[in-house]
């Protein structure tokens, strides 16, 4: 949801011909069901630019309930923390892997700008610092600028923002563990559901529960 308020907000600047969009498939419990969000939301704006790139590593690197079928994804609301406040469902150092792929590209077809829907505004450094990185990194002559619109934003504000913008929110896809219809239990559907009764809207897809509703 917040990658796809963020191409409405680069489109919105950009124009459809000035986006080209990137999907990354890393061996995540619902990689199907994401790439097809992504093909989806590429179709309703008519951008015809687009990468899917496969990340294998990361399930072989494991360490993460999203890529690692021995860890359960939790539910419920109630969230392991195991290493220093971080949720068993972090993917070790993932934005740094899709970031330095979409560098790439962006250099090698001369693109100005990353967008990227990175969310919580204490991670901000993070992405001054790979700002340096790319400066580093790249021939002398390219500039690349990583944009991130929405970090410093509320879910229920993105979601806001995105019905402003027409983005087509139905077609989105947070649940980290359902292909069919999203479980409504796990830590990123139960985030998108106060999201959205936060902003005051329905949100469009289908739930198989929602834990909220039952307690």
């Amino acid at each position: 949801m917040d990658s796809c308020v963020t191409a409405a907000m680069a489109r919105e600047r950009h124009g459809t011909e000035g986006v080209a969009v990137l999907h990354a498939r890393y061996g995540q419990r619902t990689e199907a069901r994401e790439h097809r969000a992504f093909e989806d939301i590429a179709n309703f704006y008519g951008i015809s630019e687009r990468l899917v790139v496969q990340l294998d590593h990361f399930r072989a690197i494991g360490g993460s309930a999203l890529t690692d079928r021995n860890i359960g994804v939790p539910e419920g609301g109630d969230i392991p923390l195991p290493q220093g406040n971080i949720p068993v469902t972090y993917v070790p150092f993932r934005n740094a892997h899709f970031l330095s792929v979409a560098v790439s590209w962006a250099e090698a077809m001369g693109a100005r700008a990353v967008y990227i829907g990175a969310v919580a505004e204490d991670s901000s450094g993070y992405y001054r610092a790979f700002q340096e990185l790319v400066r580093a990194g790249t021939r002398p002559e390219t500039r690349i600028e990583i944009v991130t619109p929405v970090i410093t934003l509320k879910k229920s504000e993105i979601i806001r923002r995105g019905i402003e913008l027409g983005a087509p929110l139905h077609l989105t896809w947070s649940c980290y563990q359902s292909e069919d219809a999203a479980c409504g239990a796990c830590d990123s559907c139960l985030l998108r559901l106060r999201a959205f009764a936060e902003a005051g809207v329905t949100d469009p897809i289908s739930y198989r529960r929602t834990v909220a509703a039952e307690r």
